[in-house]
């Protein structure tokens, strides 16, 4: 079904504009309050508003099934449900009352018989004060009222928590792991440089290099495509995919070999002579792509994938709370480095395969460390399982959305630092309230027992303990409600 949009349209349904271009105000979807530019092939959501423009889309979800559907089912499922903490408090609760009850009847048999005429009356007025006093309202409203605040803020931030659980976890890390491609980098790869050294120019290796990239789906065979463009492309047989290391095949009666160094040295080829080279282009931050024809390496392409533009302001943030921050990559060690030192990274840890990355993050938890992974593709998944705490990129892969405990609508690292500093306020306003809690009964009910008569010879009017108890509720939830004007320092 193709539907039209004009400036002032609400977006009904989630889909993918086929014709146009506009101007779309997701602020209620991802935190941001800067219009965003969509135009053919990109994806649309329901609940947006168009600022500016025109476009034709295609639906592709609706009611139950768009994305502003299922957020809200998240936001609803994690305010319901409650963390440790909060299930500490519950079992708190359930041995108070009796406690209190027990309290209240001793209470009423030391006026019953040691107190003055009448003692029916003192009796009655002290177990009924006692018992006003210490209604666990407090006690019950101090954890649900802070995850309700905590997850609704976070909301609005455009950070997504799949239960107050992850909520705890998250405040209690020292540790976060970035994946490097599509996560601290924009994941839009190009190649920035060729170089040749043999009797082969930069056109004949561009074009051998895509022909070999045709099959395959990795993000760098899709920038040395784009870097080919419109070049004629010769057909490659004996296509094979190399996990890790790279794509061989023949081409024009040649055998080639596409990858990285580790590739060229399994198979024999010499590389010392280009070795300079590598390293060059590593230390500036490019991974370099190595093409080998008939067992001769004669072709570097450089390929880098740029930061995202917040990445740096993002880490510092992350630096002032007091995180170490790691990378973790399938990069070669000179390249993970160099983008590690751009980016204010601590620890790299390189050359990493997809299935070694929740080896990596277990390694880091055997240290005693709280780790917080951050990806967004198939290949994070399980180490964003692994991990505490698994945040995923919202403009991920599904796998890895559904494997994360934290989602970010935004396509941004700040959305991490909001993350873990909202996680902090919450849990920091539930030991509040719950300290609070603790206080007003450990003051309340002895004062309602009348241990302030031999003093004073004045007992707690049960209005006013009514009035204490209520006031104890409003102060709770007043405290919990100061999350939703939580603002992350910058």
């Amino acid at each position: 079904m193709l539907l039209r949009l004009t400036t002032g349209d609400r977006v009904p349904v989630d889909g993918e504009i086929t014709q146009g271009e506009a101007w779309l105000d997701e602020a209620m979807l991802t935190g941001e309050p800067i219009p965003q530019q969509k135009g053919e092939g990109e994806s649309v959501h329901a609940g947006t508003v168009v600022q500016d423009g025109s476009v034709l889309f295609r639906a592709s979800a609706v009611g139950s099934h768009t994305t502003l559907s299922r957020i809200i089912r998240m936001v609803r499922q994690a305010q319901s449900s409650k963390p440790e903490i909060g299930q500490l408090a519950d079992k708190i609760s359930a041995v108070f009352v009796p406690v209190v009850v027990v309290i209240a009847l001793v209470s009423a048999a030391i006026w019953y018989f040691f107190g003055p005429a009448p003692q029916i009356v003192y009796t009655l007025v002290i177990a009924t004060t006692v018992l006003i006093i210490a209604c666990p309202c407090a006690l019950g409203l101090a954890t649900p009222m802070s995850i309700i605040s905590g997850v609704g803020r976070a909301a609005e931030f455009g950070v997504l928590v799949r239960d107050a659980d992850a909520l705890q976890r998250a405040s209690t890390l020292d540790t976060v792991v970035f994946d490097k491609t599509g996560t601290l980098t924009e994941g839009k790869p190009q190649v920035v440089a060729v170089k040749t050294f043999a009797d082969v120019d930069e056109a004949q290796a561009l074009r051998l290099a895509a022909a070999l990239e045709q099959g395959s789906s990795h993000p760098l065979a899709r920038a040395i495509l784009d870097k080919a463009g419109d070049m004629q492309l010769p057909q490659v047989n004996g296509f094979r995919t190399l996990r890790g290391l790279g794509v061989s095949g023949e081409a024009e009666g040649h055998a080639l070999l596409l990858g990285n160094q580790a590739l060229l040295n399994e198979q024999q080829v010499g590389t010392k002579a280009i070795e300079a080279e590598i390293t060059a282009q590593a230390s500036q931050g490019a991974t370099p792509v190595l093409l080998a024809i008939d067992g001769k390496a004669v072709a570097l392409l450089a390929v880098r994938d740029p930061l995202r533009s917040d990445s740096v302001a993002a880490l510092q943030r992350l630096h002032k709370a007091g995180y170490r921050l790691v990378m973790l990559t399938g990069d070669n060690p000179t390249t993970a480095n160099a983008i590690a030192k751009e980016a204010g990274i601590d620890e790299v840890i390189a050359g990493v395969l997809p299935d070694g990355k929740a080896e990596a993050i277990k390694r880091l938890q055997s240290e005693g460390r709280q780790v917080a992974m951050v990806g967004d593709g198939i290949n994070d998944a399980p180490a964003l399982a692994q991990a505490d705490v698994g945040i995923a990129m919202g403009g991920g892969s599904d796998v890895a959305i559904e494997t994360a405990a934290i989602t970010l609508m935004r396509h941004s690292l700040m959305g991490v630092a909001d993350a873990l500093a909202i996680s902090r306020a919450t849990l920091r306003n539930m030991k509040q309230n719950l300290l609070g809690a603790f206080i007003y009964n450990s003051i309340g009910i002895p004062v309602a027992a009348g241990i302030l008569w031999p003093f004073t010879g004045t007992l707690l009017n049960p209005v006013v303990a009514g009035a204490a108890m209520a006031l104890s509720s409003i102060t709770v939830v007043s405290n919990a409600n100061r999350l939703l004007r939580f603002k992350p320092k910058e």
